[in-house]
């Protein structure tokens, strides 16, 4: 099944879902590992054109998933969910997608600032955005950073969450972006 029902996610939702996540957590490895890296390693350059590839992949893919969430029905939440556990998870969604626009937007601030696009994989070119303020790279720089950490910190509460509901409550959370079948506890 490719689209969401009241029940369970589709294929397209939990295809993108994963993908993010992966991407998600490469590139936050990546990034701690490439800022250390000096001038005369092999992958001074390499690793930032594949974290900026695969930066840029990602947001085409977070507003792909952000459009099929408005267009798509989402699963009910368990009737064992309290009504304080579906607001903290709407809240945590939204965070998550705010903080990866948010670092992703500063990403192409940060790589444009110089005048020069972003090539992806040598497939395509982002347009560069230019430089729109003073001190625009260290600025958006600093706004990566500190929204990447943050964004790794709602990640693992997000996890410990569906952790949480298929542990100690045995409900279908976590079957769900599985994609298994709904089993009653």
């Amino acid at each position: 099944m490719l689209r969401n029902s009241n029940q369970t996610y589709g294929l397209v939702t939990i295809a993108l879902h994963w993908l993010s996540a992966l991407a998600v957590i490469g590139l936050f490895a990546l990034g701690l590992w490439m800022v250390e890296l000096t001038y005369y390693s092999s992958w001074y350059k390499t690793a930032p054109d594949i974290h900026k590839s695969v930066g840029v992949l990602l947001l085409m893919a977070t507003l792909c998933r952000l459009i099929w969430r408005v267009c798509s029905v989402q699963p009910e939440a368990e009737p064992s969910h309290k009504a304080w556990e579906q607001r903290a998870a709407s809240i945590a969604h939204l965070g998550l997608y705010i903080l990866l626009l948010v670092i992703m937007f500063a990403g192409l601030l940060i790589s444009t600032a110089d005048g020069r696009g972003v090539m992806v994989f040598n497939w395509f070119e982002v347009p560069a955005i230019g430089e729109l303020f003073e001190n625009q790279a260290d600025i958006a720089g600093l706004i990566h950073e500190y929204a990447a950490y943050s964004l790794i910190g709602l990640v693992v509460v997000h996890a410990a969450g569906a952790i949480k509901h298929h542990v100690i409550d045995k409900d279908n959370t976590l079957k769900k972006m599985l994609g298994l079948k709904n089993h009653n506890s």
